[in-house]
């Protein structure tokens, strides 16, 4: 049932125009809505199959502050002689004990564990 385009006149292409537009915009909107819905029932039944696991769809995922990747904390290769709770692993800013003593001359490497 399509239309004889060539049999129309200009002002009858316009609003055939005019009128496909809106449409296509309709179109538009009901796809988006149905990739919204298609996302909500991907995710619900990807919480289903984790649960049935005994997993929550986040902890398989890895959400979290470094994106599921666990911070390794460094084995403390300083320790101070004055104070043996206060260590160091020789990584980032040099602690006030440590900056210190090498500004008094001492050695770091007396402060070795």
């Amino acid at each position: 049932m399509s239309k004889d385009l060539n049999a129309l006149t200009r002002e009858e292409l316009m609003d055939h125009k005019k009128s496909l537009q809106k449409e296509m915009k309709a179109v538009e909107k009901a796809l988006s809505t149905l990739k919204d819905r298609e996302k909500k029932a991907a995710l619900a039944a990807a919480e289903k199959a984790a649960a049935e696991h005994g997993f929550s769809l986040a902890e398989l995922a890895g959400v979290g502050g470094r994106g599921g990747k666990t911070k390794t904390i460094s084995a403390p290769k300083y320790r101070n002689p004055a104070n043996p709770d206060q260590t160091w692993t020789g990584r980032g800013r040099r602690p006030d004990w440590i900056r210190d003593a090498i500004d008094n001359g001492e050695d770091l490497s007396k402060f070795e564990i």
